[in-house]
């Protein structure tokens, strides 16, 4: 539980009052008592306002809007405002500033505007996390600790360049390892001395935003970047944590969020939250996909819905409304894969600059006679009944498919083989023909221990850090059943090629040796010619991007291809080894061909569907002290139904028995409860 002062799912919101008087603010605290509104984001931006040059600080207002939310019932995530430094400090110290990737010094503006390698930022940043610390530590308000507010972007500065380099020194000691890992003697770009180091930008190995020469520096200037912001984020973490041991601090991540590496960044987050905005055309198991890599940062633990919106969004080609009961079907598809809190961007909608068309609970209007209103109040209603049920209830996977932000910055760095080759959508195909069977998945990092699962993909593996093979042969030797696919096995984690054949150290396990790999152009595709049926699947599947040319080396091969030179050649081989077995698809197949073959693997592993539901009909299980809570969310506009059984639930949003054929309306939601 994230606080026992609020033994519920926390619900509220970022509030931005400082952009209104007073007598608005005390009509947005009558409004939040109907809409069952209890927690709000505060001072996320304010800290122009609380330090308005470098010596004074102003926190009355502060105190006066934290009494005050309190004294209604609101409890406080209370932000640290660094998310955008003051003008002030802008003018007086420009090494605060940041500088593109065209080297252009930015003026003051924006937000995110700060350079996480400015002495002047980490000091500014940490003293004011301090201070707001020290003030609000025993405030019974304050629940949890907000530290700046989406951390991302680059920075390609002086300061930046020199910290790259005291990077590089700490992480390979000398300049020989650092020409190895970066094959510097391809064009002529060998090391001498440490200062001749610079970064990798549109001044020297990059041009545009995936495409660099060297991809060795390009990689390990990702990881700097990540881990300078995330040195940020720590200094203010220490600084609240010295006067709060046991607060509750964290920062709100963005999914599939390419520039920063999560999971490292989880391991110093007392909870994950993170900010979810699908567009009216995202697939829904793309949003439950991202809930569950927010899930598995921290090997499952439940994590903070910190933002949705409640209607629309602002920033999107086409910022569609949420049709009526969306808003409700999205929050307890949070809650289904793990949420402990359902809040919103923003509580009452601003009325000037960039976010004054972001949907918020409260609309231009300004009373609660609106459709949003009724379904947040609606919902919120709801969320006092549910109560406690389901805070810290687990969600319980066999199957855990293996993501890495290493290999997503090499792969999508990388001249080559493809263009098309889009990591993340890779995992989401995989992820979504278990979520069209209703069967969970855990997203996992290459540190997670997988002796709990029954099932392990790694899609487009190119990258094997050290020790991941080994660990992939145990897991595959005691019984379990892997899945890689074309593209795998290729680099190191310096993003070097592993000679001696392809799949590099997957080899072994997987029985094969891939000669070539052929990247198909757009319009051209080849077939998956199956040897015998296995499962349901038999006959042609298309398939196409890329094809990996390869021969068995004790893997059986289970499917050929159907076309073009290498027609007969294998695409789907399994190796047995040890206990388990070990699959390799070696092109990208059409959504029919994984279904039926990831359908087949599950049901040789006796992994079946929570429950049989109609197409568009998402089933998820969350358990607590032994009992099962099944969500059951129709994403269709209109009715479907299901069938129990003889099995007898309890119905907790309406309090209904239900057995046998059941019904559940368009945008639905049902959360069941077995009544034994």
């Amino acid at each position: 539980m994230i606080s026992h002062k609020l033994p519920k799912i926390f619900y509220g919101g970022d509030y931005n009052p400082e952009q209104w008087d007073h007598e608005t603010h005390l009509e947005d605290l009558r409004m939040f008592k109907l809409a069952g509104i209890d927690m709000a984001t505060i001072n996320v931006f304010s800290w122009a306002l609380i330090q308005p040059d470098e010596v004074t600080y102003n926190f009355e207002g502060l105190d006066q809007l934290i009494n005050s939310l309190y004294e209604s019932g609101v409890y406080v995530c209370l932000a640290t405002s660094t998310a955008a430094h003051p003008a002030w400090m802008a003018k007086k110290y420009p090494d605060v500033l940041r500088v593109d990737a065209d080297g252009r010094k930015r003026k003051f503006g924006g937000r995110h505007n700060s350079c996480p390698n400015s002495p002047t930022y980490r000091k500014y940043s940490e003293k004011i996390a301090d201070k707001l610390a020290e003030r609000y530590k025993d405030h019974p308000a304050v629940l949890v600790w907000h530290i700046s507010n989406e951390y991302g972007g680059d920075c390609y500065c002086d300061n930046c360049e020199k910290a790259f380099r005291v990077y590089l020194k700490e992480r390979y000691k000398t300049l020989d390892q650092v020409n190895k890992a970066w094959n510097t003697n391809f064009w002529g770009h060998t090391f001498y001395d440490w200062d001749e180091i610079v970064l990798p930008s549109n001044l020297s190995e990059h041009w545009g935003n995936n495409n660099s020469t060297f991809q060795g520096i390009s990689l390990d200037y990702s990881r700097f970047n990540s881990d300078s912001m995330l040195d940020c984020y720590r200094l203010e973490y220490d600084a609240i944590k010295k006067h709060i041991p046991d607060s509750v601090v964290t920062t709100n991540l963005m999914g599939f969020f390419k520039q920063l590496d999560y999971f490292k960044w989880a391991k110093y987050m007392d909870i994950v939250s993170w900010d979810s905005y699908p567009g009216l055309a995202t697939p829904f198991s793309f949003t439950a996909m991202a809930h569950d890599l927010m899930r598995g940062l921290k090997d499952g633990q439940p994590f903070m819905l910190m933002e949705q919106t409640p209607s629309q969004q602002n920033w999107q080609p086409y910022n569609s409304l949420k049709r009526p009961g969306v808003m409700r079907l999205w929050s307890y598809q949070s809650v289904a894969h793990g949420a402990d809190t359902i809040m919103f961007f923003q509580l009452r909608r601003s009325i000037g600059a960039c976010e004054k068309y972001h949907g918020a609970v409260i609309e231009h209007v300004g009373h609660e006679h609106t459709r949003v209103f009724r379904e947040v109040a609606e919902l919120g209603k709801e969320l006092q009944i549910l109560g406690d049920q389901t805070l810290d209830a687990t969600v319980e996977s066999k199957v855990a498919i293996v993501f890495d932000w290493d290999n997503w910055w090499a792969i999508e760095k990388s001249s080559g083989p493809t263009v098309a080759l889009n990591y993340v959508d890779q995992i989401h195909k995989y992820y979504a023909a278990f979520f069209r069977r209703n069967i969970q998945v855990d997203i996992v990092s290459v540190d997670t221990d997988l002796s709990k699962y029954n099932i392990v993909l790694a899609p487009v593996l190119y990258m094997v850090k050290p020790g991941f093979a080994d660990k992939l042969e145990k897991f595959v030797e005691a019984g379990g059943t892997f899945l890689t696919t074309f593209f795998s096995g290729i680099v190191n984690e310096s993003d070097l090629v592993t000679t001696g054949g392809y799949p590099g150290e997957l080899r072994k396990l997987l029985g094969i040796w891939v000669e070539e790999i052929d990247a198909l152009l757009p319009e051209q595709k080849n077939s998956i010619v199956l040897k015998e049926t296995y499962g349901d699947l038999q006959g042609d599947y298309q398939c196409g991007m890329l094809c990996d040319l390869l021969h068995s080396e004790g893997a059986e091969v289970i499917a050929e291809y159907g076309e073009d030179f290498y027609q007969g050649m294998p695409v789907v081989t399994r190796n047995k080894f040890g206990k388990g077995e070990a699959w390799y698809v070696a092109s990208d197949p059409e959504e029919r061909f994984l279904d039926g073959l990831l359908g087949q693997l599950a049901a040789d592993k006796n992994i079946h569907a929570l429950l049989e539901t109609p197409e568009g009909v998402e089933v998820s299980a969350r358990t607590k002290d032994g009992k099962q809570y099944l969500f059951v969310m129709n994403h269709n506009a209109w009715a479907q139904s299901y069938d129990l059984g003889a099995t007898k639930v309890r119905e907790l949003l309406t309090d209904r028995e239900l057995t046998g054929h059941v019904e559940i309306e368009g945008r639905g939601v049902q959360l069941l409860k077995s009544n034994s």
